[in-house]
């Protein structure tokens, strides 16, 4: 019988305890962006092992997990591979980056939610003229170099 992995809403509570405090570009609580990413991979059909990579996209890279605890956390194998696969090491380049995207099964669906999300009008709107067009430049190179949008 395989381990037990922690249900969806499991899953976002430790998202929401682990990112506490933290807010986006645009002074926003980061759990927002969490939510909207896991939304976005459920509208576009995504498995729970995929919605819950989208809870946890950023804990590593950010600092909220290390990676030994997401190693070591009742998550699924994909999840876990999923979340790696999205974490941004530093110095790495972006072709790098985003040919691990690809090479890892389901996580090309978890960055095109989140890339959907930081390149939403809305909230790009709110950020400075330089900010917003360093963004928009970045978020498109890395859907070129993925074949999305």
């Amino acid at each position: 019988m395989g381990a037990q992995v922690m249900g969806l809403d499991a899953v976002a509570e430790l998202a929401g305890r682990v990112h506490r405090g933290q807010v986006d570009k645009a002074g926003r609580p980061y759990v927002e962006h969490l939510a909207a990413v896991a939304a976005g991979v459920r509208e576009r059909g995504g498995d729970q092992a995929q919605i819950a990579a989208a809870w946890l996209h950023d804990s590593v890279e950010d600092g909220a997990v290390s990676e030994q605890w997401l190693l070591e956390a009742p998550l699924s194998a994909e999840t876990k591979a999923i979340v790696l696969a999205v974490t941004k090491r530093s110095g790495e380049e972006p072709a790098e980056y985003a040919a691990r995207i690809l090479a890892t099964p389901g996580a090309l669906l978890v960055k095109e939610a989140d890339l959907a999300h930081n390149s939403d009008p809305r909230r790009l709107a709110v950020l400075d003229a330089a900010t917003r067009e360093r963004l928009v430049r970045k978020y498109a190179r890395m859907r070129e170099l993925l074949g999305i949008g």
